[in-house]
């Protein structure tokens, strides 16, 4: 289980978290949504401490991140919101790197690459440099690398933007079979459809904030006859037009 206790992340002057605190079950598939610039990313990154939170904590199993982070970034297998990092490797030799850095045996290594490498169609181009590589191509690479230790916590910023619908398919797969087995997925999407079918459990962020947290099912159940996506926007749109309203009646 993952706790969040009331982080806040500050960048300047934008504060991008205000107070965030939420639960992240196991054994589920938990989404963040929000439009751009909600502080999807600015969690996830907290999460993999690529950023530390500028107040609040993140607890893993009730292991503060602060204080156990290596311990913790090895049971985390992170792919970022970008494909475009390590660009002068091959794809082989980005793998061996995240092999190493997850102290993963030559054996296991070798067979995870193959399974995977063949299921995401990139085995005939794996010594090739990333650079040459298309956006989804790449996304397929930095994949593979996340998934490569078999680690128990998936952490996936837009993992889907870029792939191929066959590649799409199969993370999708691969996802639901890691929750299966009483492990944790959490992900980020602009894609509704794709919440509404995959997540568990979700979080909406707005403007650094909470809105909703609980399960897909109970929102669906409080706006019969409704998709995810026009009880999405619908929720978003509300709090513009309070916004929008107060500011009007203040003026």
């Amino acid at each position: 289980m993952i706790v969040l206790e009331n982080v806040k992340k500050r960048y300047g002057t934008k504060e991008a978290l205000k107070g965030l605190s939420l639960t992240i079950p196991e054994g589920k598939i938990f989404g963040f949504l929000g439009h751009n610039g909600a502080g999807k990313s600015t969690t996830i990154k907290s999460l993999v401490s690529i950023t530390m939170p500028t107040s609040g904590d993140i607890y893993f199993d009730g292991k503060n991140l602060k204080e156990h982070r290596l311990e913790i970034k090895k049971r985390i297998g992170y792919v970022p919101d970008t494909p475009n990092i390590f660009l002068q490797l091959t794809a082989m030799e980005y793998w061996n790197l995240i092999a190493a850095a997850f102290d993963l045996e030559e054996t296991e290594k070798d067979k995870q690459i193959q399974v995977l490498a063949n299921l995401f169609e990139i085995n005939a181009q794996k010594h090739n440099q990333i650079d040459s590589f298309s956006h989804g191509m790449r996304q397929k690479v930095i994949v593979i690398g996340a998934l490569l230790s078999n680690p128990d916590i998936w952490i996936l910023d837009e993992p889907l933007q870029g792939l191929d619908p066959q590649a799409a398919y199969d993370l999708k797969h691969l996802m639901k079979q890691h929750v299966e087995q009483g492990k944790t997925v959490i992900f980020s999407t602009h894609i509704l459809d794709t919440a509404e079918q995959l997540c568990d459990e979700l979080a909406i962020l707005k403007q650094g904030e909470l809105i909703y947290n609980g399960s897909v099912s109970e929102l669906l159940e409080k706006h019969p006859g409704q998709s995810l996506e026009t009880i999405y926007l619908s929720m978003i749109g509300s709090k513009q037009e309070e916004e929008i309203g107060g500011r009007v009646d203040e003026q």
